[in-house]
């Protein structure tokens, strides 16, 4: 059916906001088909912008605004650094009007050039500047803006001596950046102006937070943005069905936009492994300690004492370690850390600025039950609160 083929595509733009014809064939023709239908719907809906190319598909997807970012991440995982990121911008800016066909050699070359004519301070030729370039040229390389023709671009990093021909997609690269970085003195404006909803604030605002995270707590919300979702919601859960395949959980104290499909993220939960099941089982002990299953929208959520997260990591880890993994188990300072990440990228604990932690409703969701010590988790899903 065409609504289908329609939502398909939808959803493969907003999993993959960048859609290359080479690497995705079939997904590319089911865009340029419904190309029409698509950038209306985005453009009403959320306030996304759509570009579709013979070779691409690209939606500027805004952002939710300073303090909501994801970072890019390295092949070993880890975010990028600020210098990573130093590398990226001033590769752009030196690739957009390069040949198609240059030298690694001649990149490095042209990117001191322009850092020193932005008044960059880039390092001297070591390591850490090497392995720094190295990163940012391998997202472009990911993202398909650019191609190794001959020579590996992370031989670079141990030996600058070392070569490489790369191709450079130019048309994908001018598509690239939601904004321009001509139009911006300092990151902080970048991100302000890519998130920026124009006149049909409130909605898209709402939609946005809807679409791209796990929860939307009442309490979080501006005023005018609860009552415009309290006054919409049952109307907006039918649009997000029909437009995405999403559909809207409504509670009192949220909502929650779930995939059938288990396929509109990058981060899932529950999930397996050891760091998963960890969290699972965290959220649940903090849930049962702290009485957050009696939470009300009007106290959606409940401080964590300093300390307490850590001391249930323990006692989990002494209770299940020996099924988990053996780096945890080796390094058990490092479990503790790494499920407050996890709870927070998900939503079920707030971190202040401070780092101070707060538990919130919708963690009451979630109600592991171990079959026997070390078994897989059985997930049990309550209701986050009476509607």
């Amino acid at each position: 059916m065409i609504a289908d083929e329609r939502r398909d595509a939808a959803r493969r733009l907003l999993n993959s906001p960048l859609v290359l014809a080479p690497r995705d064939p079939q997904g590319h023709r089911e865009i340029r088909r419904h190309a029409d239908h698509l950038r209306t719907m985005f453009r009403n809906y959320l306030g996304y912008r759509l570009v579709v190319d013979a070779g691409f598909a690209r939606l500027f997807k805004a952002g939710l605004g300073p303090g909501n970012g994801r970072p890019l991440l390295r092949p070993s995982k880890r975010p990028f650094s600020p210098r990573d990121y130093t590398y990226l911008a001033l590769l752009c800016s030196v690739l957009i009007t390069s040949r198609r066909q240059i030298l690694l050699s001649s990149v490095v070359a042209d990117i001191r050039q322009a850092a020193a004519e932005a008044g960059v301070e880039l390092g001297g030729d070591t390591l850490t500047e090497r392995r720094a370039l190295v990163h940012a040229l391998r997202q472009l390389i990911e993202w398909g803006v650019v191609t190794e023709d001959a020579g590996e671009v992370a031989a670079y990093a141990d030996d600058p001596s070392n070569e490489a021909l790369l191709w450079v997609e130019s048309e994908i690269l001018r598509h690239l950046l939601a904004v321009s970085l001509r139009e911006v003195d300092d990151p902080a404006e970048l991100v302000r102006l890519a998130a920026s909803t124009g006149p049909e604030a409130v909605r898209h605002a709402v939609r946005r937070k809807v679409v791209e995270c796990p929860v939307v707590m009442a309490d979080e919300l501006p005023d005018q943005e609860l009552a415009w979702l309290r006054q919409s919601q049952r109307r907006e859960a039918q649009i997000l069905e029909d437009n995405v395949g999403l559909r809207l959980e409504i509670r009192s104290e949220g909502v929650a936009a779930l995939d059938p499909q288990d396929q509109l993220t990058d981060m899932k939960f529950p999930r397996e492994g050891s760091l998963g099941q960890a969290a699972l089982l965290a959220a649940a002990e903090l849930v049962a300690e702290l009485d957050a299953g009696s939470l009300t929208p009007a106290a959606a959520s409940v401080p964590v004492p300093p300390g307490l997260l850590a001391t249930v990591v323990d006692r989990l880890l002494a209770t299940y370690g020996h099924r988990w993994s053996k780096e945890y188990v080796g390094n058990p300072d490092r479990l503790a850390p790494e499920v407050e990440d996890l709870l927070v990228d998900m939503g079920l604990l707030a971190r202040s600025a401070s780092g101070d932690l707060a538990l919130r409703a919708v963690a009451a969701r979630y109600a592991p039950e171990p079959a026997e010590i070390g078994a897989p988790v059985a997930l049990r899903l309550t209701p986050m609160c009476p509607t």
